[in-house]
């Protein structure tokens, strides 16, 4: 082998992840789609739940803090983070750091963690009548845990039992609200 070749083999290829790529790039416009997805689906979440809030039929009689009130909260927080991921993305891919392994695994969107948390949030709402609100809250909350890739599904569904029994007698006792019961408290 001459000097020549072995110059030549060494000489990174073009579009190569040796170097990082330039904002233009396709591979680079691509990388930031990839991890704007999950903050686009949180951003339609939180206007579907606005939404919701705003044609929300509430009579003038409701005292503070109304039925808005702890939505509204929800959707703020939700806004308020995803405006903080965009950023981080956003900065992230300009600086072209963007999915480097330095200091963890790149994230990727997951469709199998998304229908986890959306087959979870359905199935809450189908069966809140049914089972009430600790089983159904509890269930809501594995399904999250096991969308996040939760590794202990016995013990995200006795976490779960728990916030949403603590959350029942909050609302029940402290706010007066009553939640469904369902099959725990003999109705359907």
């Amino acid at each position: 082998m001459s000097h020549a070749s072995v110059s030549d083999s060494s000489a990174p290829a073009p579009w190569t992840d040796a170097a990082p790529s330039s904002g233009g790039s396709p591979r680079s416009a691509g990388a930031l789609l990839r991890a704007l997805v999950m903050p686009l689906v949180f951003a339609a979440f939180a206007t579907y739940l606005l939404v919701g809030m705003l044609v929300m039929d509430v009579p003038g009689s409701v005292d503070f803090p109304g039925p808005r009130f702890f939505p509204a909260i929800i959707t703020g927080v939700i806004y308020v983070l995803v405006v903080v991921q965009i950023i981080t993305v956003v900065r992230h891919w300009s600086s072209g750091t963007l999915g480097d392994t330095d200091d963890a695994a790149p994230a990727t969107f997951s469709w199998r963690s998304l229908i986890w948390v959306i087959g979870g949030f359905l199935a809450f709402s189908m069966l809140l009548e049914f089972l009430g609100w600790i089983l159904g809250a509890a269930l809501l909350f594995w399904c999250v845990a096991r969308g996040f890739g939760s590794k202990r599904p016995l013990v995200s569904l006795i976490i779960g039992l728990t916030v949403s029994s603590v959350a029942y007698i909050a609302f029940d006792m402290a706010l007066g609200l009553s939640l469904p019961s369902g099959i725990l408290g003999g109705g359907f």
